[in-house]
């Protein structure tokens, strides 16, 4: 892969190509016009296992991921590529550590859709602590009356507890806090530094899982994090509390979580995550659980963060090929060019 050099001396835009994986959205034209550049030559592939991304994108210098799993494997096989960029901000599917080794970067988008997600976090909390979805259900079966929803508390007796206290569990805490609530919280990170102004109270994880009124869920997904909330947790919540999950489904054990509910364990949840997705079998109970409000992994969505994400996917890829770094990278390879 030969380099272009630019009037002024710098390394420019060097000829690649760049493979999207997968993707369910219903259009690339973001992507295509950012990637517009006639050295760069920008393909849809049809990727779900690493087998599918092996035989459809070998030679890709850039991958743009959605859901199918890059392992080691997978880039052992990809020898010229020097980037994965994922669409959102988890990176679960990506083997990091396998792509730090191999030189190769790992980068997502933290900030596409922060106040998409906060927002919809605080909407599914509301829907559940003023039995918005009970009560419409209640009068769509022809009742009219306000004993559907009982018992509601006033919101400013309630304490709202938040798991991960990075940007979205920061705004979500400024809103529930804006409504009058006690607001908790504790992070899994040792090292992220709560902000001045925020205004969660640190507590220990166990004092969380005791304390909370309303559990959310904004860590990310690792080894160590994974059925973060199992039966322990569960059985660690009050029988009054709501769980909340809008970052990633495998940090809730669904078939405990299921559990606690059917044994009145829990108050109710509301995700908008699932283990997986679409739903198993565990996840078709969940949905059709009269305490549980599901919807589709859409807290990321408005139609201003779905151009956003997908312009700054294509710019994260722009940047590798003009031998730069990735905005956002998630990891540090040695050598980030073999």
């Amino acid at each position: 892969m030969s380099d272009i050099t630019r009037a002024d001396g710098a390394v420019g835009l060097r000829p690649g190509s760049v493979v999207i994986t997968d993707c369910d959205h219903d259009t690339i034209a973001p992507e295509q016009a950012v990637l517009s550049d006639p050295r760069v030559q920008l393909r849809l592939a049809s990727c779900k296992t690493g087998q599918d991304i092996i035989d459809q994108a070998s030679d890709a210098h850039v991958l743009i991921n959605q859901y199918a799993p890059v392992t080691g494997e997978v880039l052992d096989a990809l020898p010229h590529c020097r980037l994965v960029v994922r669409y959102g901000v988890g990176v679960d599917n990506v083997d990091v550590p396998a792509a730090t080794k191999r030189g190769v970067w790992v980068a997502n988008v933290p900030d596409y859709g922060s106040d998409e997600v906060a927002d919809h976090t605080v909407a599914l909390a509301f829907s559940l602590l003023r039995g918005v979805v009970r009560l419409n259900g209640s009068v769509r079966r022809g009742a009219w009356a306000y004993a559907a929803a009982r018992p509601l508390r006033r919101l400013s007796t309630l304490t709202f507890g938040v798991v991960g206290c990075g940007a979205i569990g920061t705004a979500v805490a400024r809103r529930a806090a804006a409504l009058g609530m006690r607001v908790i919280g504790t992070d899994l990170d040792p090292s992220r530094t709560l902000a001045a102004d925020t205004p969660i109270e640190n507590v220990s994880f166990d004092e969380l899982l005791a304390t909370a009124d309303v559990l959310s869920l904004h860590a990310n997904l690792t080894e160590a994090s994974h059925h973060l909330i199992g039966r322990q947790a569960l059985n660690a919540m009050k029988p009054t509390a709501y769980l909340l999950n809008t970052a990633r489904g495998g940090l809730v054990d669904s078939v405990a979580l299921l559990d606690a509910l059917n044994r009145d364990a829990l108050a109710g949840a509301a995700l908008d995550v699932l283990e997986t997705e679409p739903p198993d079998d565990t996840g078709r109970a969940l949905a059709v659980h009269d305490r549980v409000i599901l919807t589709p992994h859409a807290a990321w969505y408005s139609e201003e963060s779905f151009v956003t994400l997908k312009n700054e996917v294509a710019h994260e890829a722009l940047r590798v090929l003009r031998g730069e770094r990735p905005r956002c990278p998630v990891n540090n390879p040695a050598e980030a060019q073999r």
